[in-house]
Formats: structure tokens, C-alpha cells, sequence
């Protein structure tokens, strides 16, 4: 993990770029956090859109942890902002698209070439971000992974056992494969849903919520479309953290 920047939020947080193996990052920790004091980590998953158009609702998540002691980590994903072009991810998408415009149904195979590729190359940089931030001294476990792709989360969760929690946000273009992995998640699960998403097929989502192995789960449904996701529910995020980070 290489530093690229580093300068302090007006409320104290320390936030750093960094690349690791080309990759962007960001990394912020809360103002008291050292090496005598380390705290817990969460991941910050998010959509596929670059972390320049996500930095505003990143910064206000890290800040958010911060002020609850954690510290927070996130990276460019494969073939968004200035990393390399994924040309056959960019054709699913525009199927995708297409699609939805008329009113087709999404197949599996559609739903495949959309959502596994970006899987399977992300979640290796995640685990890799993760050793690189728990190398740190100012850092430690137990870890926790917070929105984003639900597949790159599910993924994430089954494969690396330093993940103790995760709030994961509902989508319904989920490959069968990661449908069988959720079965293998046994973590404590804070799943929000958005109950009039327009983008995402709700009965899909449930059976999803319902797929988890997890003896403590939680579905948090509110009214409203994809981008309506109350103030309220980063209190209850919090909350489940705060919970499960700290005792884990």
C-alpha cells in the first residue's frame, strides 16, 4: 500500500489515497486511532461507478464510522474510473439496458456475464486492500463489509473468514452461483431493501434475504425507490456495527 495524499476532514478524520498494484484506494481512519489505540475496520463497498462520482456518499459513510471509532478502506473497482477498460463487461451492461428498455425479462445467462467477471476479479483486490490495511498499525480487526454489489459482498464474506459482519444492500441480478454461496454465509447480516426499487425485482431480493445460512440476520425494508434510503437506516448500520465489531 503506497500513500498518495493525505489530509484531515474538518472533523478530524485522516483520509489517505493509496494504490496498491495500481489499484486507487482510500483509506480513513478516526482521529484518535494509533498504534496503542487501534481500531476496527470496515470495507465500503460501492456500485461500479467510479470513486469520483461515489466520493461524496463514501466521505460521508467514513465519516459517519469514524465518529463510532471504526476506521474505513475502499478501492476503484475493476474497469471503472481510470482503471482499464472491461469491454465485455461494458457489452453485458448495455444488454442489460437494452433489455430493460423493452421490458424483457433478464435471464441467468445475461445476469452472468453482467455480475461474475467483476465478481471474481474484485473480490482478490478486496482481500489484498484488506491485508494491506490490517498491516497498518493504527488498524485491526474484526472487519466488517458494508453496501456495494451484493455478489462482491456475498463473495467476499464466504471466502475470507476475517470478515466477522456485513450490511449488505438488496439487488436482484444475482448469479445462481452466488445464490448457492449465500447458503455458506453463516456471518451476522444487516440486509437493506429498498421495497419499491425499480431496478431490482423484490421477490428475488427475498429469496435472496432468505438463502442466508446466518442464525442472526436482519431485513430492514423501507418504502421507496432505489436512491430512497432513509437517513435513518445509516443510524441502524451503525447501530449493528457498533454491536458486532466490538464484541466480535
Amino acid at each position: 500500500m503506497h500513500f498518495t495524499s493525505e489530509h484531515r476532514l474538518d472533523d478530524g478524520v485522516l483520509e489517505r489515497g493509496f494504490t496498491l498494484d495500481g489499484i486507487p484506494g482510500l483509506l480513513w481512519t478516526p482521529p484518535d486511532a494509533s498504534a496503542s489505540a487501534p481500531v476496527p475496520l470496515i470495507l465500503l463497498g460501492h456500485p461500479p461507478l467510479g470513486l469520483r462520482a461515489m466520493y461524496p456518499r463514501l466521505v460521508s459513510r467514513a465519516r459517519h464510522a469514524a465518529a463510532d471509532g471504526f476506521a474505513t478502506a475502499t478501492i476503484e473497482l475493476p474497469g471503472s474510473g481510470d482503471r482499464p477498460a472491461r469491454p465485455a463487461l461494458d457489452r453485458a451492461r448495455e444488454d442489460l439496458r437494452r433489455a430493460l428498455r423493452a421490458g424483457e425479462p433478464v435471464g441467468d445467462d445475461l445476469v452472468d456475464a453482467l455480475v461474475l467477471p467483476l465478481v471474481d476479479a474484485a473480490v482478490p483486490e478486496w482481500r489484498a486492500a484488506l491485508d494491506a490495511a490490517l498491516s497498518l498499525p493504527e488498524v485491526s480487526g474484526p472487519v466488517g463489509y458494508s453496501g456495494g454489489l451484493i455478489s462482491i459482498g456475498i463473495r467476499l464474506v464466504v471466502t475470507d473468514p476475517r470478515i466477522a459482519a456485513a450490511v449488505l444492500f438488496a439487488g436482484s441480478f444475482v448469479p445462481r452461483v452466488i445464490f448457492e454461496e449465500a447458503r455458506r454465509v453463516t456471518v451476522p447480516l444487516h440486509v437493506l431493501l429498498q421495497w419499491d426499487d425499480e431496478g431490482n425485482d423484490r421477490r428475488t431480493a427475498l429469496d435472496l434475504f432468505d438463502a442466508f445460512a446466518s442464525r442472526d440476520k436482519s431485513l430492514h425494508a423501507h418504502m421507496g425507490g432505489h436512491t430512497g434510503v432513509p437517513a435513518s437506516a445509516g443510524d441502524a448500520a451503525a447501530g449493528f456495527f457498533g454491536r458486532h465489531l466490538r464484541t466480535a
